[in-house]
């Protein structure tokens, strides 16, 4: 007979005080649904295919948004550390507090061995917090996966885009971003 223990849930208070006292130094951590979760170590591929597209966005959002790369953001029951985040503007704005959902103009997963947990688990928290739009850029596959407009637990449109596509994020209709730029070596 197999026996089911129960988890310990953590709310946002309890993770922050953690990180407050020291308790979770030297450790790559995130909150996510309550549950502290290990992060999974940074390819090359995956870091330098972050870099290409951080790079584009900051150069193309230039004054009209502000692009974080790997820090954390703020949501109900998660603090997920997407490893871009376009937020408004001012960066002042998070010297109290990191950006909440309702800052967040679109979030970043590049993924290669996490493709699957980034694809359910992380859309699934980002469109019940409303996130307007979530690209998952998939390293293996040489591809970017959109989601856009949530409702509920998922998104109602989900676009692969191909290498040679151009995309058009949806807070900035009038930037565009050739799919190959972000796979460029």
């Amino acid at each position: 007979m197999k026996t089911t223990l129960p988890i310990a849930q953590f709310s946002l208070e309890n993770y922050h005080k953690m990180i407050e006292t020291g308790l979770l130094v030297d450790r790559r951590v995130e909150l996510i649904e309550g549950l502290i979760l290990e992060m999974s170590p940074e390819g090359t591929e995956h870091t330098y295919f972050a870099e290409n597209l951080t790079k584009k966005l900051e150069q193309l959002t230039q004054k009209r948004a502000y692009v974080r790369e790997n820090k954390p953001v703020t949501l109900s029951n998660s603090e997920p550390e997407p490893d871009i985040a376009v937020v408004e503007l001012p960066r002042s704005k998070y010297l109290e507090h990191h950006p909440y959902a309702d800052n967040i103009l679109l979030l970043v997963e590049v993924s290669k061995s996490t493709l699957d947990y980034d694809t359910s688990v992380k859309k699934k928290i980002y469109a019940q917090e409303n996130i307007p739009e979530y690209w998952v850029v998939d390293v293996k596959g040489r591809k970017l996966i959109t989601y856009r407009f949530p409702s509920s637990n998922n998104y109602e449109q989900t676009t692969e885009w191909l290498l040679g596509t151009t995309i058009f994020p949806l807070a900035f209709p009038d930037i565009k971003i050739n799919i190959s730029d972000i796979f460029s070596m």
